[in-house]
């Protein structure tokens, strides 16, 4: 077994598997807990996910928001503890893999459209032609 296999299979056991499925461009709210002498609270960051990178363990989400006109990001390392739970809000359509073209965007062209392809093949959805 090689070191990295090695690696991976001592910290298997500390990926979360609880995960819902998140992609870049979605609006996802962040639960995370904050410490703060004896009291444990849990802090909403919400924000569009503009990218993900790493794998395993290391795996690492970048979330942004606007806080009075003003572009706030944070990257949360998606096993940590320190995470209570990932809610995703609403599904976005990106095309690319990393969206940091919206950091320089203001007002609707900030927006992303829904992710609503593939829709009318879904079992049960109504189609209008």
């Amino acid at each position: 077994m090689g070191t990295q296999q090695l690696l991976e299979s001592l910290t298997a056991d500390q990926i979360k598997s609880d995960l819902p499925r998140m992609d870049v461009g979605d609006t996802v709210n962040v639960h995370a807990r904050i410490v703060e002498g004896q009291k444990e609270r849990v802090q909403v960051f919400q924000g569009v996910v503009i990218s993900r990178k790493g794998r395993g363990i290391h795996e690492m989400i970048c979330v942004r928001r606007i806080v009075d006109n003003i572009g706030v990001e944070r990257t949360w390392p998606i096993n940590s503890p320190l995470i209570a739970k990932f809610e995703v809000v609403r599904r976005g359509d990106a095309r690319r893999a990393k969206l940091y073209y919206l950091r320089d965007r203001v007002g609707k062209s900030r927006r992303l459209r829904d992710r609503r392809r593939g829709m009318k093949h879904v079992e049960g959805m109504k189609t209008v032609h």
